[in-house]
């Protein structure tokens, strides 16, 4: 064991010359999704074939305990081990994700390798094994794959802040086969607890035969309107931008640059849907701009509102939407990983592409400039940093965000829409607020209770995903979960 510290100081001592890389770096979220499959779907679930394709064939793990393994005893002993008995299974093994440092390693200024250090958590059903280690894993590009060729786990301990991570995800097996049974190849889940993102989880395929890592990248259709929403309500709160101010005095379509009602438009409208605006023009038989209803008189879902908006805040501030998001939500979150646009930087690797009900996949949709309305690129946790945002009203002034939370005007079933969300009310003075995402291949939901401080993120890449809302909803929100379906059903 003597031999293994001594091992470990030096190579420990060659990373830290070595700058680590940052958060948002493409190697760092590589690695990341690489942990993820590893002990995630690996570890976790015991699926054997994630370690043979991740595993270098020259692997060698150092453990603290249990002494050296090259690739073929450890995973004879996972087997015989840890996996032995799945049903019965106490252990599972968690990231600390605020601990991770990234080291790249390069050869003659080639990128052939990287170094990942941190901590992780052992938690079990037998509270008192619970416990935390840490750990230096070596990857390397071998055939353009990465593999892990060395990996040292060390200092393992009992954990005695007692903060070992809840399965809340207690139900996997039956997660697992609901998508099967619904034909939904990836589900993203997001818990937040407290006023913060708790947990994120990402089940099934990302392409076949191929798990979905926990940054898996989904295209969340109109769950881009509160993005768009809430840079508008900052730039209210900072004194830059009107809430009731007609648009017209930055953009005027020229499809109703002759209706009078344009005048009418203001961003309060806008962003509770009463323009009077088809949700998309192209719906129209002549594909021309017109308004259906007087502005500002009752509900009318419209994606062509939220492009007006964008139009008229870039008009404005001379910015495309993207580049005030990035300055207002995106930067500021670290949500690394979101975009209104498609460019080289968005890793093929990690995108969940979407599928209809019978597994045919569309094609993926490239935008090349922003629509405020649809197409946002995220993760779960990047969307659950920003919902932890809203929830928290982190650059909302008080008054907007008793507007953004007030009802505006009647929608469907009993709701409301407020300015960005739609608000369920809960009863005894509570809400959730709501917003779906559906497009072909695209079935996305989440909610957030102000009151309780809770939150869910519902992600899917199919048609059919909407048909596993119900019971993640009873599952996670409990009683809250079952009045919002009862809202939904009545």
């Amino acid at each position: 064991m003597k031999k293994l510290f001594t091992i470990l100081s030096v190579l420990l001592t060659t990373f830290s010359a070595f700058a680590q890389v940052g958060k948002n770096s493409d190697l760092y979220k590589t690695v990341l999704a690489k942990d993820s499959l590893l002990f995630d779907v690996g570890f976790n679930h015991c699926d054997i074939k994630q370690f043979e394709k991740l595993l270098s064939d020259n692997l060698k793990f150092y453990h603290d305990k249990d002494g050296v393994s090259d690739k073929t005893k450890f995973l004879t002993d996972l087997k015989n081990g840890i996996c032995n008995n799945q049903t019965n299974r106490q252990v599972q093994r968690f990231l600390v994700k605020e601990s991770t440092e990234i080291f790249p390693l390069y050869k003659n200024g080639i990128l052939y390798g990287a170094v990942q250090n941190g901590e992780h958590k052992f938690s079990e059903k037998r509270e008192s094994q619970g416990g935390i280690a840490k750990f230096t894993n070596v990857w390397q590009l071998e055939n353009d794959e990465w593999k892990l060729t060395t990996s040292f786990s060390f200092n393992h301990q009992p954990d005695d802040n007692k903060k070992v991570e809840k399965l809340v995800f207690d139900n996997e097996t039956k997660i697992e086969k609901l998508l099967k049974e619904n034909k939904v190849p990836t589900l993203g889940i997001g818990i937040i607890e407290n006023g913060k993102l708790q947990q994120v989880k990402v089940f099934g395929e990302i392409s076949k035969g191929v798990s979905a890592p926990f940054n898996t990248i989904f295209n969340v259709a109109s769950l881009t309107k509160p993005v768009t929403a809430l840079v508008a309500l900052k730039l209210v709160s900072l004194g830059k931008w009107n809430l009731d101010e007609p648009v017209y005095k930055y953009w005027t379509d020229p499809d109703i640059a002759n209706d009078p009602r344009n005048k009418k438009l203001t961003t309060r409208i806008i962003l509770s849907h009463q323009t009077g605006f088809p949700n998309w023009r192209y719906m129209n038989e002549t594909k021309k701009l017109n308004f259906q209803f007087e502005p500002g008189t009752k509900y009318q879902y419209s994606g062509e509102g939220m492009e007006y908006l964008r139009k008229a805040l870039e008009k404005k501030f001379k910015k495309s939407l993207q580049q005030l998001a990035n300055e207002l939500i995106f930067q500021p979150l670290k949500m690394t990983d979101t975009k209104y646009i498609w460019d080289k930087n968005v890793d093929t690797t990690r995108l969940a592409i979407g599928y209809d009900k019978d597994g045919k996949a569309y094609d993926i949709v490239k935008n090349k400039i922003p629509n405020a309305a649809d197409d946002l690129l995220t993760t779960v946790e990047d969307y659950g940093k920003f919902l932890v945002s809203v929830m928290n009203s982190h650059g909302l002034s008080k008054i907007v965000f008793e507007e953004m939370t007030k009802n505006q005007v009647a929608s469907t079933k009993g709701k409301h829409f407020g300015l960005g969300f739609e608000i369920y009310d809960l009863g005894n003075g509570e809400i959730a607020l709501s917003h779906g995402g559906s497009d072909n291949g695209v079935q996305t939901i989440v909610f957030i209770l102000p009151k309780t401080k809770q939150g869910l993120l519902i992600f899917t890449n199919s048609d059919t995903g909407g048909s596993v809302y119900e019971d993640l909803l009873k599952h996670y929100l409990g009683e809250n979960g079952q009045k919002i379906f009862d809202i939904e059903t009545k």
